[in-house]
């Protein structure tokens, strides 16, 4: 995420601010409090430059009528022009002084907002990517991009509407010493009046705190629903089940109004009790006002002054509401957004760790029994899947939990002491269902920008992907749709090949990265990986059971119920240990796949898609 905030060319230079931030800090997640207070350190400077120019705005605000006062006095009432003259030019200079006041309050008012949303939505986006599978397993999709789209700006809110309340509570005090130096009722009536009419307001706010809450775990709900019915779109209808999910839609949506519905009884409560409350100090405070000007006790312009102040008043009641409305939604906003970033990390650097092996070293996993030796091309094969990818998993470091109990050794260090940063730059894993995101092929391909075109279409050649980009009309240069849905399922798994090759990865552990492509492509495939990964001290493993790949290897390790049962090569194996062989073949035809890569490709892709309707 990347914004810039517009301003006049003049102030470009000097103020113009980038995001994301090079760093944005170790969030307090100790309560929602303590966090928004975490958000206010972080950008204190722009905080107290909005209490500058909000006080200086207000300031210019509550002098107005007391200067007005004096106009009608000393030059309307006293006859006396000139004295008119340099009350009215008085008058000029501070409202041309508020309009400037109020423009730069609203622009660092503004950038408050922006700051505060934009670092919370940033380390949100630090947690997704630093979190391995501890957040997909505790909250949805749809959640988290709601957590980061719409708790983040509404945590904004409280920081846009500060400077206007900084601005009003020394408006206020101003004006409290003002009426006091006209009398002294009117000034405890100011001094007692407005914080009370505030106070009242809290009733109102209490019930709006809960519906609030209630409204925004509804349109969480719905949001991670609807996340979740795009995802399965295509297999709902290829099944007949799309009416189920837009029924289950309506019925999440329906309860999210409703929730809005009572969020919005309160807030006409709300506005109904502050316009009630202001318009009755506001006629009493007149009232008063008139009745001693009657009396002789205040002056005509101080009569007309107190009437302006009776005026301003109003806007520190309804801002100090308007603080608190916010900083309700800010609240529940910020609870959402610490359980989110409060929940542990499947993988992080602990506090004690033990460095890397210096070059290329062994990787073994003391659960299977694998060995998987440097500079080799090692395939594993297992009757059960899930063992197979839970082994490629543990090699990844995708869960230090997981480690902790099933050891893996990289050299003589434990692979979950290792510092992660060393871990993720040399051991590269690509599951069985790599993921595409939004952006130009280039970048898909190449995220870090280290490769040549030449690179690139040389790993494409390797993963036998030059047909996906010969039917892209930019090339390179292509937009990839989310998730990379305009390719077909073989089109993605070869493209994410190319991927993983580009990565120049010392280990490098592909999850059957062939299992959607014909078999003269996947043939090519199997040659050209090999060749590809023939540097010195480039290790490669294979979770696969296709003899076409198998075949290319230097080692097969072959698991019986979680343990290695026999090692040697494809054909060492076939020949002497009949239950892999029973693997290899099982439910194969002659050559084991579809004899079109198109109609594999498609059936790869209901598959995928299948698996993330969640059906």
């Amino acid at each position: 995420m990347r914004n810039r905030l517009s301003i006049h060319p003049f102030f470009k230079k000097a103020t113009v601010r980038s995001f994301p931030y090079p760093d944005a800090g170790s969030p307090d997640l100790r309560s929602p409090a303590r966090y928004l207070w975490w958000l206010a350190r972080a950008e204190l400077g722009t905080l107290l430059a909005g209490v500058l120019f909000g006080s200086l705005w207000t300031v210019c605000q509550a002098l107005t009528p007391f200067v007005l006062g004096k106009a009608v006095d000393q030059g309307i009432v006293a006859a006396d022009f000139s004295r008119l003259l340099q009350w009215v030019a008085l008058l000029i200079g501070l409202t041309l002084v508020q309009s400037a006041a109020a423009t730069l309050r609203h622009r660092v008012a503004v950038s408050s907002w922006m700051q505060a949303a934009f670092r919370s939505a940033q380390v949100i986006g630090h947690k997704v990517t630093r979190s391995g599978d501890a957040l997909p397993q505790k909250f949805s999709t749809g959640e988290v991009v709601s957590t980061a789209a719409s708790d983040a700006m509404r945590i904004g809110e409280i920081y846009d509407v500060f400077a206007r309340l900084s601005g009003s509570v020394v408006g206020f005090l101003l004006v409290a010493f003002l009426v006091f130096q006209s009398s002294w009722q009117l000034g405890t009536v100011v001094l007692v009046g407005v914080p009370l009419c505030g106070a009242m307001l809290l009733f109102v706010i209490r019930p709006l705190q809960s519906r609030q809450k209630e409204q925004r775990e509804a349109a969480g709900k719905m949001t991670a629903l609807g996340a979740d019915t795009v995802t399965g779109l295509r297999v709902l209808r290829g099944i007949g089940g799309e009416h189920i999910f837009v029924q289950r839609y309506r019925e999440r949506s329906r309860a999210t109004q409703l929730a809005g519905n009572k969020v919005a009884y309160s807030l006409a409560d709300f506005d109904a009790a502050q316009v009630l409350v202001v318009g009755v100090f506001s006629v009493a405070f007149t009232w008063i006002g008139a009745l001693q000007a009657l009396s002789g006790q205040i002056e005509t312009g101080q009569l007309v002054a107190l009437y302006g102040y009776a005026v301003f008043l109003v806007s520190p009641i309804r801002t100090a509401s308007d603080a608190v409305s916010r900083y309700i939604r800010a609240h529940v906003g910020a609870r959402r957004i610490i359980d989110v970033l409060a929940t542990p990390s499947a993988v992080h650097d602990g506090e004690t760790t033990v460095p890397a092996p210096g070059g290329p070293s062994a990787l073994v996993d003391t659960t299977t029994g694998v060995l998987i030796q440097p500079g080799e091309l090692t395939a594993v094969v297992c009757a059960d899947p899930g063992e197979s990818a839970n082994l490629a998993r543990r090699l990844g470091r995708f869960e230090d939990a997981v480690l902790r109990e099933a050891h893996v050794r990289w050299g003589s260090a434990a692979l979950h002491l290792v510092p992660l940063g060393q871990v993720r730059s040399r051991i590269v894993v690509s599951d069985a269902d790599p993921q595409l995101f939004t952006g130009t092929l280039r970048e898909e391909l190449d995220p870090t920008g280290r490769h040549s075109d030449e690179q690139i279409l040389a790993a494409l050649d390797v993963a036998s992907a030059e047909d996906v980009l010969d039917g892209l009309e930019n090339g390179l240069n292509d937009e990839v749709a989310e998730k990379g849905r305009s390719f077909s399922g073989g089109q993605r798994q070869r493209l994410a090949l190319a991927r993983a090759v580009l990565t120049d990865a010392e280990v490098l552990v592909l999850v059957e990265p062939t299992s959607a492509v014909d078999a003269h492509t996947e043939s090519r495939i199997a040659e050209q990986l090999r060749a590809s990964r023939s540097a010195p001290g480039d290790t490669t493993v294979l979770v696969t059971a296709s003899p076409l790949m198998l075949s290319v290897m230097d080692t097969v390790l072959f698991l019986v119920d979680g343990k290695v049962a026999a090692t040697g090569t494809h054909r060492e194996l076939l020949a002497t240990v009949p239950s892999y062989r029973s693997v290899v073949i099982r439910g194969e035809g002659m050559d084991g796949h579809a004899s079109d890569g198109h109609a594999s490709d498609g059936h790869e892709e209901d598959l995928q898609m299948t698996n993330e309707g969640g059906l």
